[in-house]
């Protein structure tokens, strides 16, 4: 691969790495070094980057990733076989743009050889050149964001952190396939914006929603193709955010929580953290980010691979007749987790060119033997016939 573009790893940074566990990720993980060169990414899962490009957010005048590094390289993996490597850095580019393509270029050749970047952002709008990298791989996409607002944004005005989403619903090739938030508080959010979520049959599921029921957010996940994190969706106790910060949000746990349902999806083939600045986060801020990474790695390890057609083979086949539909639900015998059948359309142009598995819950299955369909089902059949 032709990856000029990445910086590698500070010798300082690698020297006091060395001083780290025998057993610590630090001495684990490959490096990207100025002595070696790039890591041989043929074994590898997991590739970790930063962006340090944040001219469309909260600019400051520096910014960078080595406390987070410090932070992860610290730490100790679990029982893992998962081999990570670290390609280091993409610097700002001449203009963001610029910025952009590398990371795009650079997500899409990792993705193409079943390695999932773990994107380490500046500021967020870089969601938006991680989607871009899909558009040579010939896919429908499913974008998860974890964030306090929807950041839809205006799709006339110039792209920036806070409107990008927008840009990726009409901006041409149409990729995307579904949106869903996690964790958006209704205060930080206009009502147009709610309704128009509605409106285009996206999810989004309240803070507090969710931490009422947490089990939510496993199917979301497990249909994700991308994820990407705001740091501002987690309390300011938890990540130590100073400056403009909100008292809700994730707690450490939850983040990292979620940051485990993404690794288990097998769907899952890019990762992001955004808005990290080492000065608004400190210490705190960057254990946090080195332990959701740490998570993801976890997750990772753990699956399943049940998005194989031999392994669907072996689900079990359930047919729920509901009014005039036959509601087709399928459960894995390994897991114990379940899905629902979008039918594939023929005689209208759809987005979907096949009939598709839709990740569910049990509680759908026995709400659908009710006689009661399932919401997430529901957008997801509306989104196939528009």
């Amino acid at each position: 691969m032709d990856l000029d573009f990445l910086s590698p790893l500070s010798e300082d940074l690698l020297k006091e790495i060395a001083g780290f566990g025998e057993h610590s990720l630090g001495n684990c993980i490959k490096k990207h070094t100025l002595e070696e060169g790039l890591p041989d990414l043929e074994t590898v899962q997991v590739a970790v980057v930063g962006v340090r490009e944040n001219r469309l957010g909260d600019e400051i005048d520096f910014f960078d990733f080595i406390e987070v590094r410090k932070a992860f390289y610290s730490l100790y993996p679990g029982n893992w076989d998962v081999t990570i490597a670290d390609l280091g850095d993409i610097e700002k580019g001449e203009t963001v743009e610029d910025t952009y393509f590398a990371l795009q270029t650079l997500v899409a050749q990792l993705v193409k050889k079943d390695v999932i970047p773990m994107i380490l952002g500046g500021s967020q709008d870089l969601v938006y050149a991680q989607y871009r990298a899909y558009d040579t791989l010939d896919q429908m996409v499913n974008l998860v964001n974890i964030d306090s607002r929807f950041d839809l944004g205006d799709a006339e005005s110039p792209i920036n952190n806070r409107s990008y989403i927008s840009k990726i619903v009409v901006n041409q090739p149409y990729n995307l396939f579904n949106y869903s938030n996690l964790g958006y508080q209704t205060y930080f959010n206009s009502q147009d914006e709610i309704e128009l979520m509605d409106r285009l049959f996206f999810d989004a599921y309240r803070l507090g929603e969710l931490s009422n029921n947490f089990k939510l957010v496993e199917p979301v996940m497990r249909d994700a193709n991308m994820v990407a994190v705001d740091l501002a969706a987690v309390s300011a106790a938890a990540s130590g955010a100073r400056d403009i910060a909100s008292p809700n949000g994730f707690d450490g746990k939850e983040i990292c929580a979620l940051a485990r349902y993404a690794g288990i999806s097998d769907k899952v083939s890019s990762f992001g953290i955004y808005e990290y600045d080492n000065i608004k986060y400190g210490n705190l801020g960057a254990m946090l980010m080195a332990q959701i990474m740490w998570y993801f790695a976890e997750g990772v390890n753990y699956r399943t691979n049940e998005n194989t057609i031999s392994a669907r083979k072996e689900f079990i086949k359930y047919q729920v007749p509901i009014d005039d539909e036959v509601l087709v639900f399928y459960k894995s015998p390994v897991s114990g987790r379940w899905w629902i059948e979008i039918p594939f359309l023929p005689h209208i142009d759809t987005k979907l060119k096949r009939s598709t598995l839709l990740p569910c819950s049990e509680e759908d299955y026995l709400e659908a033997c009710n006689q009661v369909i399932p919401e997430r089902w529901y957008k997801a059949k509306r989104k196939n016939e528009v």
